[in-house]
């Protein structure tokens, strides 16, 4: 039933107060052109702590980017107090459209993803040659993640005078990876970290590893003037215990790149890279894959990659490894 006469005017018609007596809603989202740009370095609990033109603010993200969220590495336009003060308090208006996105989760089996670092160029693995044991199948996994996200990937095997790096580097030397290896020694009188430095410049990496590796260590090594701090290994568990808490972005010290610390991880889950993608991240073994039939799982009879070990042209271990992630993402897929 039509409540106004066929002549109404602005006054006839009746308005709902807004009892927040904020503005009302709209579709219509402001642009922000004259926004700053922006480098996230690292979050903590809802505050972002942003570079600007040289100055580190802390932010917060504005509400009408939704879920879309902000990670360390992204490029932002913030608005609001840009002084850097303190007490003073940014809004991040706008993400930038990223250039990479390494993610993982928990294990094979959680759908949940979550983005550990945005614009990465790098990612370095780093792994103990000793205490704790190097952990192949970790690796194996950050390297799939690093393929899938388009990461270059860098080795950094530490602890080389508890263990040589022989063994280990039989596996992974076919790869065509570069790595580094270090000492503790050498990373106290820093030709290590100097190492280390020469394959960082002009790149944003990101570290990666499991706890108690040394990770930290090494990038305290790196950014010396930004110390954080280190544990040590459970002689009883060979576990390390966690003391990065939150991912950050350290500048190096001659300013040609970045490295981004990340916590210490004892699962790196693949739920989200796509199975046929695996092999991509052994390229010792994707040759061998021409003979195989048509949508080979790459676990049955009549798979060429068995005869392609046999014929000494890869590590059998690393088969078994390319099998073992396999055999985890089908089963879920088949949940």
């Amino acid at each position: 039933m039509r409540r106004y006469g066929k002549h109404t005017d602005e006054d006839d018609v009746r308005v709902r107060p807004n009892r927040k007596g904020n503005r009302p809603r709209t579709s219509i989202r402001p642009k922000h052109e004259d926004a700053s740009e922006g480098f996230v370095v690292t979050v903590d609990r809802g505050r972002l702590t942003v570079l600007v033109d040289g100055r580190t603010i802390t932010a917060m993200k504005a509400r009408e980017l939704g879920r879309k969220s902000a990670v360390v590495g992204d490029q932002v336009a913030v608005v609001g107090d840009l002084s850097g003060e303190k007490d003073t308090l940014a809004r991040i208006v706008r993400v930038e459209e990223r250039r990479s996105v390494l993610r993982r989760t928990a294990d094979d089996d959680d759908p949940y993803e979550r983005v550990v670092v945005a614009n990465a160029d790098q990612l370095a693995i780093v792994t103990a040659l000793a205490d704790p044991e190097p952990r192949p199948r970790l690796i194996d996994r950050c390297l799939v993640a690093a393929y899938d996200a388009g990461l270059e990937p860098l080795l950094v095997l530490t602890k080389s005078d508890l263990a040589s790096a022989e063994k280990l580097m039989g596996s992974y030397g076919a790869l065509g990876v570069p790595y580094v290896v270090t000492s503790r020694e050498e990373l106290a009188d820093g030709e290590a970290a100097e190492r280390v430095r020469e394959r960082l410049a002009g790149r944003i990496t990101a570290f990666v590893g499991h706890s108690g590796v040394g990770k930290t260590t090494l990038v305290n090594a790196l950014v010396p003037d930004r110390q954080r701090a280190t544990g040590h290994v459970n002689a009883v568990t060979g576990r390390g215990r966690h003391t990065t808490t939150s991912a950050l972005a350290l500048p190096l010290p001659d300013g040609s790149g970045w490295v981004i610390d990340t916590p210490g991880v004892r699962s790196f889950g693949l739920h989200h890279v796509d199975p046929s993608r695996v092999i991509h991240a052994f390229p010792d073994l994707e040759p061998g894959t021409e003979g195989c039939p048509r949508a080979c799982s790459h676990d049955e009879v009549d798979c060429a990659l068995d005869q392609w070990v046999t014929d000494g042209h890869a590590d059998p271990q690393r088969l078994y490894s390319l099998r073992r992630l396999l055999e985890t993402r089908e089963r879920r897929e088949g949940d």
